[in-house]
């Protein structure tokens, strides 16, 4: 895979997501449904992760996190296991993501964050330990109080051998309401 490859990869992830926030804008303008604007104690993601390396073959498995609000309107955490896999090779990672959130609807938010990433190649030739940066957007579609989906492009690149990944994930959301 070439670079212009991977450029076509990145764009395509990035006008995926614009599309998807677009729709949601209209859809959630179009929604009679007022929400409580009262916060979740904490949130479930759980959905399938895509990984596209730059300079290796793609990788797609599940994903599953939990999100809370520590800090409103300035700070969420969200702690993420991922298993995926491709020919030859099984990785489970985990992240912590601290992320700025911004409400762009009653029923639609949008936060971008960063944190570690830590994975483990579980068979294969290389079985080490990585620890790597990571940056995200996370978009969340609320079309019921406490059920939605969400859509959350990542990069990463690994200090180790300098390779780079974007991955996408994309799933259901279960809020629990505070009590």
């Amino acid at each position: 895979m070439d670079l212009r490859d991977n450029n076509f990869v990145i764009l395509g992830v990035v006008a995926t997501c614009l599309a998807l926030v677009s729709t949601a804008n209209i859809a959630c303008a179009q929604d009679k449904h007022a929400k409580d604007d009262q916060d979740h104690a904490f949130i479930l993601e759980i959905g399938t992760a895509g990984e596209w390396p730059f300079s290796d073959r793609p990788n797609f498995g599940g994903t599953f996190a939990i999100e809370t609000t520590p800090i409103e309107n300035w700070l969420e955490l969200e702690f993420g296991l991922t298993t995926l896999a491709t020919a030859g090779r099984t990785e489970m990672s985990g992240d912590l993501l601290f992320k700025k959130p911004f409400k762009l609807s009653p029923t639609v938010e949008f936060m971008i964050g960063a944190g570690p990433s830590i994975s483990k190649t579980l068979n294969g030739p290389d079985q080490a330990i990585s620890v790597s940066p990571e940056v995200a957007l996370d978009f969340m579609f609320w079309p019921t109080k406490n059920i939605g989906w969400f859509v959350e492009p990542t990069w990463s690149v690994n200090p180790r051998n300098g390779q780079q990944s974007a991955a996408v994930n994309v799933g259901i959301l279960v809020g629990f309401p505070q009590r």
